[in-house]
């Protein structure tokens, strides 16, 4: 959850101070593939998963990092739509059902029930969607 929701700042920061889809898409790329990489590591080093019994660290890494990646990509891709009020509607759609699909998650296989779920995604997505639209517009000027 916190790679993939933290991926969300920069891209919205960039897109609301330039109003550029495209530049808006590739720090979008960069951030996802930045952020992917970094949980990656973190979780593949954190423990051997002999102290834990968490399992293999290169697996637990490499589903950490995937998973983290492409939750970024998911909330970019629609910044190659060119209209820039097209895209930020599109991208603000694809993260509503990104937040859907992780309170899901956590419901799931953390055993917590839905609505407490999705209220603590709710609530993360929502700060920083506000800090980063408020950094952006006032970066635009």
């Amino acid at each position: 959850m916190d790679g993939s929701l933290s991926t969300l700042a920069p891209i919205f920061a960039v897109a609301l101070a330039t109003h550029r889809p495209l530049t808006a898409f590739y720090t979008g790329l960069a951030t996802a593939l930045g952020a992917g990489v970094s949980m990656a590591f973190s979780e593949g080093l954190s423990d051997t998963g002999e102290e834990t019994g968490r399992g293999n660290p290169f697996i637990r890494g490499a589903i950490t990092g995937g998973g983290t990646f492409l939750g970024g990509v998911f909330h970019t891709l629609p910044f190659l739509i060119a209209d820039f009020k097209t895209a930020i509607i599109a991208a603000i759609t694809v993260v509503a059902v990104e937040l859907l699909v992780l309170a899901y998650l956590r419901h799931k296989f953390f055993r917590l029930s839905f609505a407490r779920s999705f209220l603590s995604v709710a609530v993360g997505g929502a700060i920083i969607a506000a800090l980063s639209a408020a950094l952006g517009t006032a970066a635009a000027g």
